[in-house]
């Protein structure tokens, strides 16, 4: 005799709200009409998952203190993850050739070596000393972080499946299909039919869970990739994150948000920097 489990039935209306509403309070993310059936699914399969017909069974356990663990599974289900290199490469551009290149010299006329980014940089490095022989004879065989220079790089996320991988550091041909020979040969080594992040580099980069939604982050960054994350917030809550990112912000610092994601309307405390068909938004100073 087979035992079948019943599916799910649909979510009603009040049911919807419960969720949208216990979601929006954990962690910002904010789902419209447009997105209801997604929500929906992605919640049956979630019930499914822990063999529940009951919602608010299911609900229960999500606010209960044994629940925290199944909380963090539904919002990471609630996410769509993605993993390839170089997405919007006029951005990336524009941050390597020209951004990093005003922050560095910024810094070497100060004689301050430190940079911190929250979630990318070795190559313009590189690039900065060769023309600006800041380090005295040439190094071989040559560093990964040329001194003096020191680097800080964080990578956050709200997934812990997603900062496992990133750890981890190792990608299939996939994944590496716009990373281009040298890159390969100067980033990654290869381990069979995958790529693995060389050990020089892993050692900058630390991963952490952050949820946007807290008070607490990552203090005193040069840039912030913060792409296709926005979009997941209603305006209340985008606003509230663009000022956080203020904060998180050494003066003149920027911010990168996803090409279709935008400030305008949300704040005045940043201006559009553009060029080439990349864009990014760097903190306005106030003035006395």
């Amino acid at each position: 005799m087979t035992t079948t489990t019943l599916a799910p039935a649909p979510l009603t209306k009040a049911e919807l709200k419960l969720l949208q509403t216990l979601v929006y309070q954990e962690c910002g993310m904010y789902f419209d009409d447009r997105r209801i059936d997604f929500l929906q699914a992605r919640l049956q399969r979630r019930l499914k998952e822990r063999h529940l017909e009951s919602f608010y069974t299911y609900y229960r356990m999500l606010v209960s203190e044994q629940g925290k663990g199944e909380l963090a599974q539904l919002l990471e289900d609630l996410t769509i993850n993605e993993t390839s290199f170089f997405r919007n490469k006029p951005q990336l551009e524009l941050f390597h050739k020209h951004i990093l290149e005003d922050v560095m010299h910024h810094r070497h006329f100060r004689r301050q070596y430190s940079l911190r980014f929250w979630s990318a940089v070795a190559d313009a490095l590189g690039y900065f000393e060769l023309r600006n022989s800041i380090s005295g004879s040439p190094v071989l065989p040559k560093p990964l972080i040329p001194p003096p220079w020191k680097v800080e790089i964080l990578a956050s996320d709200i997934s812990y499946a997603v900062l496992r991988a990133g750890q981890e550091g190792i990608y299939n041909e996939p994944q590496m299909a716009t990373v281009d020979y040298n890159y390969r040969l100067r980033y990654f080594d290869k381990v069979n039919d995958r790529y693995a992040i060389k050990k020089a580099l892993k050692e900058v980069v630390s991963f952490d869970f952050h949820n946007l939604k807290t008070e607490y982050l990552p203090q005193n960054n040069d840039a912030i990739f913060c792409r296709n994350v926005m979009m997941y917030f209603d305006e209340a809550e985008q606003k509230r994150l663009v000022e956080k990112f203020y904060r998180c912000l050494n003066p003149g610092g920027y911010l990168f948000v996803g090409h279709a994601e935008s400030l305008l309307g949300l704040t005045d405390k940043f201006s559009l920097v553009h060029r080439n068909n990349g864009t990014a938004y760097q903190r306005v100073e106030a003035t006395s």
